[in-house]
């Protein structure tokens, strides 16, 4: 039984929906994930993400790095460095010991070291994406795709496939080539906490981004639902000050 108000969050994002549920406390009370329609409808709601202002029924909303931020912030104190993963862009995210967001890199020029990245890669290698994980599992010599563009590196997979190598071996480099491309954006140091869709089905990725950084890596409760966390806080935040300033004029 929850007991008090709570308070919903809708990060609605490129490829996936996601939804939390905090209770007047800020705990998390349940999440969801559903494949973002491209009719985004569904009463205090915020949203964030790529499709927050289309979220008509949404009071308030928050940017995808305000609402990550704030969502990692739940699990891991600062200074952390967020590193998130998603189905069409990448992002990390510097914030300091007070929790607040000092540098951030965003990347949306390619869909390199993103998840479509891996879609393209799977399609290539003739398997679901659900899959590779797996796949990459059985990986036994370390190849490296060259190409920066997503295009470019399927046709680089197919050419490497015609030169006999194996299917897991490009399975497994294509989550290096998404680690790479992700460390690029940014220099990464301290707490590292990593979220997003690729986060939360791809745990190689994770493998190779500790090795990469040779740092332990935080995978947080629930990693691709961290924005919609995030803008549920948000709400919440912002209905404990609205009362606040109630009762004070009272």
């Amino acid at each position: 039984m929850i007991a008090g108000p709570c308070y919903a969050g809708i990060d609605c994002g490129s490829w996936n929906t996601k939804a939390a549920l905090v209770d007047a406390a800020g705990e998390l009370v349940a999440a969801a994930v559903v494949r973002t329609a491209a009719d985004v409808s569904v009463a205090e709601v915020w949203s964030t993400g790529f499709g927050r202002h289309a979220v008509k029924f949404a009071s308030g909303s928050r940017t995808e790095l305000d609402a990550h931020a704030r969502g990692a912030l739940r699990y891991v104190p600062g200074p952390i460095t967020v590193i998130d993963v998603g189905g069409q862009d990448a992002k990390i995210i510097v914030i300091d010991a007070a929790g607040r967001r000092v540098a951030h890199k965003m990347n949306r020029k390619c869909a390199s070291g993103t998840g479509s990245f891996l879609e393209e890669i799977a399609l290539r290698l003739d398997i679901r994406i659900g899959e590779l994980p797996a796949l990459a599992a059985r990986s036994t010599e370390e190849l490296q795709l060259g190409s920066f563009c997503t295009v470019f590196s399927g046709t680089e997979v197919l050419h490497l496939i015609r030169e006999g190598k194996r299917p897991a071996d490009l399975a497994r480099a294509a989550y290096r080539s998404v680690v790479k491309r992700v460390l690029e954006m940014e220099r990464v140091e301290g707490k590292v906490v990593a979220t997003g869709g690729v986060v939360a089905h791809h745990p190689v990725f994770v493998e190779l981004l500790e090795k990469a950084i040779g740092a332990p890596v935080t995978v947080p409760d629930h990693p691709q639902e961290i924005g919609a966390v995030g803008v549920a806080v948000a709400a919440r935040e912002a209905a404990v000050h609205r009362r606040a300033g109630i009762e004070g004029t009272a």
